[in-house]
């Protein structure tokens, strides 16, 4: 940089995918990260995990985190592991959350003894994590040495999710993690950013559109209907962080309501369970909606027919359950945890159904089964796919293609330049043209390992 005020950004991962977020900041003397996650898809893309960052773990000060999903925290550890040993820092909720991500995802590779992650998962690199951690409060700000001020929005994505902002020289920089598909049934809706001089931004579904809110509404209630009246068992890949809590939320007033028949419903993820009943803790951080049903002594997350299942024999024995039943497992993309296990016995019926509720990255199960696959094969065995399959994309976590160019437009009269990220490569290139179009503003949509300067 000829001037080393300037700020250098490099997409070191998490531009071209979905998935793997990871951003070097460097400017006046510092480096920071924001957020350091899994590469998930196939076996090519998670392998890559493991080989050295494009940087120097140790000669980072500070990682910011923006929300606590593997593909924003999988790598803390092995950061950890190859020399890092700055500060964390992220929202309240997230720092409690992060710990019981890391630790179940140690516990999943424990299990295999000759798995070289073992050595980075370990409870020593994840302690080394959580006591360098410190966190802010939405709008909290943090001041560091050499000129920047640092401080969080509420994305609306999952609970303690957020909105970096930065600013360093007069200028804003705002990196949004994943912003929420508000309203949410839980959550606040997203915060308003207006004043940004440079985004960097999240591309999930740039490409495409949800159903309204009230249409999800419906359509959950006619797959759990129809799953009833064949006698079928419907299955629901779920991701452990909020989606489990917001359908847990939506079945429970369905139910109460006696809008869809009271049936066995298994929430068959110990992830999922613990997260869950550490929600309550956060309810300052709900929505003014589910404050109000709490102080009305509703439990959001609890209604006649569920059954928590955290124990392994627990979770086999749905089988014996007769049908109608409803199964919620992790994981969301069918990339392990036990739906591996209920999708080799359910996706052959024809009277099953598997509902598909969240973002399936290319070369996941879950992707191959919501681009139709007739057959699939799961730890080693094939398996027909003779299910129905149904999906909802109005249950995503992410907004959609108009409302992202609805969230830039608060900020574009006073934007530079916005770096589309957090895509795959189709959906990133259509929303930054989407931007550049009906905005006026420029949009890039840059690859992994790519760099910008920002001038300050």
């Amino acid at each position: 940089m000829a001037n080393e005020k300037n700020l250098k950004i490099t997409f070191c991962s998490g531009a071209g995918t979905v998935t793997g977020a990871n951003f070097l900041i460097e400017g006046n003397g510092k480096k920071f990260l924001v957020d350091c996650g899994l590469i998930q898809g196939d076996k090519i893309a998670e392998d890559s995990n493991w080989e050295p960052f494009s940087y120097d773990p140790s000669s980072i000060d500070i990682l910011f985190i923006t929300h606590c999903h593997v593909d924003h925290i999988g790598r803390i550890p092995k950061l950890i592991n190859d020399g890092f040993y700055g500060k964390i820092v992220s929202t309240i909720p997230s720092k409690e959350i992060t710990g019981i991500m890391l630790a179940d995802t140690a516990h999943i590779l424990s299990r295999n003894t000759a798995h070289h992650l073992a050595e980075i998962y370990t409870e020593e690199n994840i302690k080394k994590a959580l006591d360098s951690w410190e966190t802010l409060d939405y709008g909290q700000k943090l001041n560091v040495d050499h000129g920047f001020q640092f401080s969080y929005k509420d994305a609306g994505h999952i609970l303690g999710s957020g909105m970096l902002e930065i600013i360093y020289n007069g200028k804003k920089i705002v990196f949004t993690g994943d912003l929420g598909n508000s309203p949410s049934p839980l959550l606040p809706d997203t915060a308003v950013v207006n004043d940004a001089d440079y985004m960097i931004m999240e591309s999930t579904y740039g490409d495409r559109n949800h159903e309204e809110r009230s249409e999800r509404k419906e359509k959950l209630v006619q797959v759990i209907r129809d799953n009833y009246d064949r006698k079928g068992t419907l299955i629901i890949p779920t991701f452990s962080l909020e989606r489990a809590q917001e359908l847990l939320y939506e079945m429970n007033s369905l139910v109460e309501d006696k809008i869809i028949p009271e049936m066995p419903v298994f929430l068959d993820s110990p992830l999922s369970i613990k997260l869950t009943d550490i929600y309550p803790k956060y309810e300052k951080y709900f929505n003014e909606k589910a404050k109000k049903l709490i102080a009305e002594g509703d439990n959001l997350f609890d209604f006649p027919g569920l059954k928590e299942t955290l124990e392994t024999e627990e979770s086999k024995a749905i089988l014996n359950v007769p049908p109608p039943k409803i199964i919620i497992a992790g994981s969301g993309m069918s990339n392990g945890g036990r739906i591996l296990h209920h999708e080799i016995n359910y996706l052959p019926n024809k009277n099953d159904t598997i509902l598909l509720t969240g973002y399936q990255s290319i070369g996941t199960l879950g992707r191959l089964i919501f681009d139709g696959a007739k057959s699939v094969h799961i730890m080693g065995e094939e398996v027909t796919v003779r299910a129905n399959v149904a999906v909802i994309s109005g249950y995503s976590g992410h907004k959609d293609s108009d409302h992202l160019v609805e969230f830039v437009a608060d900020t574009a009269s006073t934007l530079k330049k916005v770096f589309v990220v957090m895509g795959e490569p189709k959906s990133s290139m259509f929303l930054a043209q989407k931007l550049r179009d009906n905005l006026g503003v420029k949009a890039y949509s840059p690859s992994a390992g790519d760099s910008t300067v920002i001038e300050c």
